[in-house]
């Protein structure tokens, strides 16, 4: 039998940005630990499991149906911002700045992955367009060759139906320094400049 320290090791290096060493340190925390902070700990994780389901308008995570921002009249609901996960809805709602409401593709398009048109959630966000209130969609998937795949698929999909289409800037960001940018952030940046 494998020794259970390493099992939780490997069990952790499972989880999204967690490396080896995180993994390893955070598996010798949790086993230092009293044993009410770990079943306190395991209660959240399974509570959280339990208690968060996907919006059956949006598809956001949440601990409601429909979510926190389909069911706030005081959005705009003519503008719905298209991302791939629900972490992009966080972290957009994190800037403030943003008053519409969200779709979740829940994944981008990816060929090599075996990802296609069909895995991800393009057919529900159609059928959100049938409402006449929609009168602009934005495009927030990420700008890596998946994102960026899946955003000039959905331009294709809904220039034609006559729905305004926008995508989110990309540039340098706040705080750094022009010189350590990399070549495709320097020309969104230069591609997506706007009048002072």
């Amino acid at each position: 039998m494998a020794n259970p320290l390493e099992r939780l090791v490997e069990e952790l290096r499972r989880l999204p940005g967690i490396g080896a060493k995180s993994a390893r340190r955070l598996a010798y925390h949790l086993v230092e630990l009293p044993a009410d902070e770990v079943a306190t700990l395991i209660e959240t994780i399974e509570q959280a499991k339990e208690a968060t389901k996907r919006c059956s308008i949006c598809f956001n995570l949440s601990a409601q149906d429909p979510c926190e921002f389909c069911a706030n009249e005081m959005r705009d609901h003519s503008i719905i911002c298209v991302v791939e996960t629900s972490r992009d809805v966080v972290a957009i709602e994190r800037s403030g700045d943003y008053k519409g409401v969200y779709h979740v593709l829940e994944g981008a398009l990816s060929p090599l992955e075996g990802i296609g048109v069909e895995d991800i959630r393009i057919k529900e966000l159609l059928n959100r367009l049938r409402d006449e209130t929609v009168k602009e969609v934005i495009l927030a998937t990420d700008p890596d060759p998946e994102g960026e795949a899946t955003a000039l698929y959905l331009v294709r999909l809904l220039k034609p139906i006559g729905i305004k289409v926008t995508r989110i800037a990309r540039g340098v960001p706040v705080g750094g320094d022009i010189e350590y940018a990399d070549e495709l952030t320097i020309g969104g940046a230069v591609m997506n400049r706007r009048e002072m």
